[in-house]
């Protein structure tokens, strides 16, 4: 592709994330947490983590970071320990309660988004599903 090419598909791609990240802000709107909420325990879900790592993920600074993870923490989703390796520093990782509440949004989230799905036709589920290893390549190529 040319790079003028590559430049429009860049702009049709953001706008369909755009509209994407509202769906997903819509779909979280009746739920217990918010959607920063679900991502930050999705973050923690991968691994403990320190605060600055959830901010680069999640495009914050660390303080709003911060503040997300103590309301999450004051709600016993979330806990936060000394890092061994560096006292300086602290991991966030999720409690028990943590798993079991992010575990019931991402089961509405999928069941809403699955029944979405399912008003699209074979060829458009499929095209869907191989387009999604080459977005994770890009989101992997674009976050370094």
């Amino acid at each position: 592709m040319t790079d003028e090419t590559l430049h429009v598909l860049a702009g049709r791609y953001r706008e369909s994330l755009r509209r994407a990240v509202y769906l997903i802000r819509s779909l979280d709107a009746e739920g217990e947490l918010s959607t920063g909420q679900v991502s930050t325990l999705n973050i923690v879900a991968e691994g403990s983590v320190r605060v600055s790592e959830i901010a680069r993920k999640a495009g914050v600074r660390v303080p709003s970071a911060t503040e997300q993870i103590i309301r999450l923490e004051n709600a016993g989703l979330v806990k936060r320990t000394q890092d061994v390796k560096d006292a300086r520093a602290v991991l966030v990782s999720l409690t028990a309660a943590g798993r079991d509440a992010l575990e019931a949004a991402n089961h509405v989230r999928n069941a809403l988004l699955g029944a979405g799905l399912a008003t699209l036709t074979p060829a458009e589920q499929d095209a869907i599903a191989h387009a999604i290893p080459a977005m994770n390549k890009l989101n992997a190529a674009m976050t370094g």
